[in-house]
């Protein structure tokens, strides 16, 4: 799962950016509204977590751009401002959710898990294919009823293939939800990650769709 953080408090940015990936998440960081919406309007998101007053433009009228441009990514406002009406026009422009500051990075990281699973189209947080078992609230995976330990790069293209189980992903959609914006990505990191996984988990599980990407699969 791959996060974007736009927030003119670096702190702050620091600190969510730092708890988002010891959680295995890949974030990018913005620290004013121009490039912020600018990354979120090209580039692919599991969610987004916003600030209202920032720099150059603010939250808002990035929100209302991205929505207007088809931008379908969950998105989780944080704000010092408490009133009422901001959180309206908060939610009228696009927000799924809101937090005001000061607020817990525990909160934040547990809040953008149930957004990037409803956006998936899971109501409840326990998805199961086969053997294997994603907490996602929690982000853990079980193998036959037992901790399934995974690296972080495991984790992210694990998740996202849980997500979204018996459903193609695309090679290109993978790779983007695996690696942050800055990363050096090798030509073939995605299938030495998608080998590890299939000796962890069953070789017969992930497919492969020639010219497409790779399908989660429980088999027949």
């Amino acid at each position: 799962m791959r996060i974007l953080v736009v927030e003119d408090d670096s702190t702050l940015a620091d600190g969510i950016a730092r708890a988002l990936r010891a959680e295995n998440f890949a974030v990018d960081v913005a620290g004013n509204g121009e490039d912020g919406g600018h990354l979120g309007a090209t580039e692919l998101y599991d969610a987004a977590v916003l600030d209202l007053g920032l720099p150059l433009r603010d939250g808002i009228s990035v929100l209302r751009d991205w929505r207007a441009q088809g931008r379908t990514l969950p998105v989780l406002i944080l704000t010092a401002r408490d009133g009422w009406s901001e959180k309206v026009a908060g939610f009228k422009a696009g927000a799924d959710d809101y937090l005001t500051k000061p607020f817990r990075v525990e909160e934040v990281v547990m809040r953008l898990r149930a957004l990037v699973r409803r956006a998936a189209g899971h109501a409840g947080s326990r998805i199961v294919c086969g053997p294997v078992a994603f907490d996602a609230q929690l982000g853990l995976f079980e193998l036959d009823g037992l901790p399934l330990k995974l690296t972080a790069f495991e984790w992210r293209v694990l998740s996202a293939l849980m997500l979204r189980k018996e459903v193609v992903i695309e090679r290109a959609q993978l790779i983007e939800r695996v690696y942050e914006g800055d990363a050096d990505v090798d030509s073939n990191s995605i299938e030495v990650i998608i080998g590890r996984l299939r000796r962890k988990i069953g070789a017969g599980m992930i497919e492969t769709v020639r010219g497409r990407g790779y399908r989660l699969t429980a088999g027949s």
